[in-house]
């Protein structure tokens, strides 16, 4: 049986009360065993340090950063994530079982 796949946007910044769902998302996700697709958006990409250790790629995480958006906010990378467009996210929301979008 195939591992179901979950994708999550985060389109808000660290401060916003999203931030903690998706980290308890995660969680759980990673609990059980969930191939786990994260893309940080627009202000979304200031979270990238609170991914670290915890939620890395060895935990079940593949952590995507929107370039430009990084660019924009000075975002620098921290070797966890991969930089990338939006093509990506496009293949990200035909590729999972499940996708939740966390937006203002």
């Amino acid at each position: 049986m195939a591992k179901k796949k979950l994708g999550i946007l985060l389109s808000t910044a660290p401060e916003h009360p999203n931030l903690k769902t998706v980290l308890s998302l995660l969680d759980e996700a990673r609990k059980n065993k969930v191939d786990t697709y994260l893309y940080l958006l627009d202000e979304g990409v200031k979270a990238l340090a609170v991914f670290g250790p915890k939620f890395s790629s060895k935990t079940g995480l593949n952590l995507f950063v929107c370039a430009y958006g990084a660019q924009r906010y000075g975002v620098s990378q921290n070797g966890e994530a991969v930089f990338c467009g939006l093509v990506l996210l496009s293949d990200l929301l035909k590729g999972c079982d499940r996708f939740i979008a966390f937006n203002e």
